[in-house]
């Protein structure tokens, strides 16, 4: 593909930017700190999107890229490349979370009980007016529990599987820089298991969506019921070099379980990411439930979710077509106006008499 500079050369593109900046304002500390504290679930996204879970960079981020989303996650992608990698944790299971939320709509008891935890749930959407002209909407004070909740919970998928009710996945012994790491491998199809997970904790939110929602109205083969969906925080866990373990501090994780009749068993479809983050990982794990099966091209194979869920990649494609493509546009005007030109000479000339 072909292109011409921009009218205006280099000077142009510097004032553009600069006038963006500008129009921007400076980007303080103090507006880092308000967009971290104001913003937590847009933080939560960027961070999972970006895979890299530092919350003052992704405020940083926000800030400096006006709200882009995008944007701001092709900047810290690209700032995590730039990281040098110093140690990989142990895993995390689910039953070590700590868990601040855990419902399961499959279920109404549930071992270890149903936990509402932080959610707008079973709110009434009411947009409070009345702040902008003056008044402070103050949130009514949080009343302790009589008993709180257990820290930890096992999976309710486990609970099935010592049931009877499906067959829980082998777990996977690979630890360490042996675990397939799909940032710096390429994706390939069938996909790597680890590569399938990585990939759908990283998409972008809104394209999960989409998809997961279309095999949800019926575009799938499978329609899921939440199994348990957690909110929760891991604690990272890290060998010394000299073999002691400690902990490297605690980042917030989402996971989703769903489940669906497969013939005499449940099967079983999972999403966890970085931050909290619901729909996102109901979603994948939709995706997930419906990618063993599903047709070439439908929404619920792996290769079509899984390419057209990354985020930095699509709309760094679609942004692409700003670009000038005038070289190649013009071609096709000259093959239209030379099609043209012979269908009007064939009309032009005249049938030649018998």
């Amino acid at each position: 593909m072909a292109y011409v500079a921009t009218r205006g050369g280099e000077r142009a593109i510097e004032q553009s930017q600069r006038l963006y900046r500008a129009e921007m304002g400076a980007i303080t500390p103090e507006r880092v700190a308000e967009t971290r504290r104001a913003l937590p679930y847009l933080i939560d996204r960027l961070m999972g999107e970006a895979s890299l879970y530092d919350e003052d960079l992704a405020a940083l981020a926000l800030a400096q890229t006006g709200g882009e989303l995008y944007e701001a996650v092709l900047l810290l992608r690209a700032w995590r490349t730039t990281q040098p990698r110093l140690q990989v944790a142990d895993p995390v299971t689910q039953d070590s979370l700590l868990t601040h939320r855990r419902i399961s709509a499959a279920f109404k008891d549930i071992p270890g009980g149903q936990i509402l935890g932080p959610t707008l749930d079973y709110s009434h959407r009411i947009l409070e007016t009345a702040v902008l002209s003056g008044e402070t909407h103050s949130p009514d004070p949080v009343t302790p529990a009589d008993t709180p909740a257990p820290a930890q919970h096992p999976s309710v998928a486990a609970w099935q599987a010592d049931n009877d009710l499906l067959t829980a996945p082998e777990p996977d012994r690979t630890t360490g820089n042996d675990i397939p790491d799909v940032t710096r491998e390429p994706l390939l199809f069938p996909a790597k298991r680890a590569h399938t997970l990585q990939s759908l904790a990283r998409a972008e939110t809104g394209g999960v969506l989409a998809l997961g929602y279309a095999a949800q109205r019926g575009y799938g083969q499978a329609h899921p019921t939440v199994n348990e969906l957690r909110l929760g925080e891991a604690e990272i866990q890290v060998r010394h070099p000299r073999g002691t373990m400690f902990s490297a501090g605690r980042v917030k994780i989402s996971t989703a379980e769903v489940v669906s009749k497969q013939g005499a068993e449940l099967g079983l479809g999972f999403s966890a990411t970085l931050g909290w983050n619901e729909v996102k990982v109901i979603a994948a794990a939709t995706l997930d439930l419906n990618a063993d099966g599903a047709e070439k091209g439908s929404p619920t194979e792996e290769e079509f979710f899984l390419y057209h869920t990354e985020g930095v990649e699509s709309s760094g494609f679609c942004n692409h077509f700003k670009l000038p493509h005038y070289v190649t546009f013009q071609s096709s005007l000259d093959a239209m106006r030379d099609a043209k030109a012979k269908k009007a000479q064939q009309t032009r000339t005249p049938e030649p008499a018998e």
